[in-house]
């Protein structure tokens, strides 16, 4: 018997689609072997990002609209860190198009027009918001959430998108621990959502395979671009992706902080977005804010009027 994946069952006779990093810095990256992979299939794939830059800096000529800047390899400004120029360069190195599309950091509201505005512009019939880790699937009521201001304000903005397809992937499984989530949470969310009909299943990026070999060698280039402020993120799922397994050294930045690479780093679990925000119970809260100071400020004031749930330990 054979079957496949509700995931990309969702994006049948989507031919333009947006890979977008939800939460800012590399989480675009997390998103290449996806992208790669689509692209192959010949469709048209876009990159973007929620950029942690202050892309006000920007000249006006980097700017495709308001809220919307273009970044290619030629992009000025930012000689240590700049992900997503970073990233253009090695889309050139490799001929592929270079242009990474960023987004400054803010509050929902702007973030959800300068979505519309890009997704009218490139006539999207998909997003793909991807999160490198799975602090994205973090509802609210957990014993940490791990970073969520700039996911839930992502998931917010997009879900408010009017695009015919919108989902989720999460990569990194394992890594927010750094951020003190609870996995055993993150699993419980997971069976939520599959009993909502929001899980669309999970499946293993090929380690051996072309899309594993480019996105190493993309997480290489980052690094070796931005040796202080390297991705711990995608250093992990990289590394998960040559079979290493255990506290790997993937650069300075943890210090002495162990870490965990295993397989299941290297997996993509992925969602309908719409069941995702749904299951949020803090989204409605900052559906109309400006800026990430009031999201957080929501964020906290809601975790200080609830009781989390529980820390559990794996039980085998």
């Amino acid at each position: 018997m054979t079957w496949r994946l509700p995931f990309f069952e969702a994006l049948d006779g989507a031919e333009r689609i947006l890979i977008a990093g939800a939460g800012g810095g590399f989480d675009v990256y997390a998103g290449l072997p996806l992208a790669l992979s689509l692209r192959d299939e010949g469709r048209t794939v876009h990159l973007a990002n929620l950029s942690l830059v202050n892309l006000y800096e920007l000249a006006k000529d980097d700017w495709l609209e308001p809220g919307i800047a273009a970044v290619t390899p030629d992009t000025a400004g930012y000689t240590d860190y700049f992900p997503e120029r970073t990233l253009a360069r090695w889309l050139a190195l490799h001929r592929l198009p270079p242009t990474v599309y960023a987004f400054p950091r803010t509050g929902v509201r702007p973030l959800r027009s300068a979505y519309r505005r890009l997704a009218k512009r490139l006539r999207l019939d998909a997003i793909v918001l991807v999160d490198g880790g799975t602090d994205i699937l973090m509802r609210g009521d957990e014993a940490a959430l791990g970073t969520p201001v700039e996911d839930a304000t992502s998931l917010a903005a997009v879900n408010a998108t009017p695009v015919a397809t919108k989902l989720v992937a999460a990569i990194g499984f394992g890594v927010d621990a750094y951020h003190g989530v609870n996995h055993v949470q993150v699993l419980e969310n997971i069976a939520a959502l599959d009993r909502a009909g929001a899980y669309l299943g999970a499946f293993t990026v090929p380690s051996h395979g072309q899309e594993a070999a480019l996105y190493r060698d993309a997480v290489a280039h980052a690094r070796a671009a931005t040796p202080k402020r390297a991705s711990i993120v995608n250093g992990q799922i990289a590394a998960a992706l040559t079979g290493a397994v255990g506290d790997v050294s993937v650069n300075g930045r943890t210090f002495t902080t162990p870490l965990f690479v295993n397989p299941l780093m290297a997996m993509y679990f992925t969602f309908e977005l719409a069941g995702l925000a749904a299951q949020s119970l803090y989204l409605d809260r900052i559906r109309g804010t400006d800026d990430m100071l009031q999201v957080s400020h929501l964020i906290e004031r809601f975790r200080d009027e609830i009781t989390p749930r529980p820390r559990t330990m794996f039980p085998h």
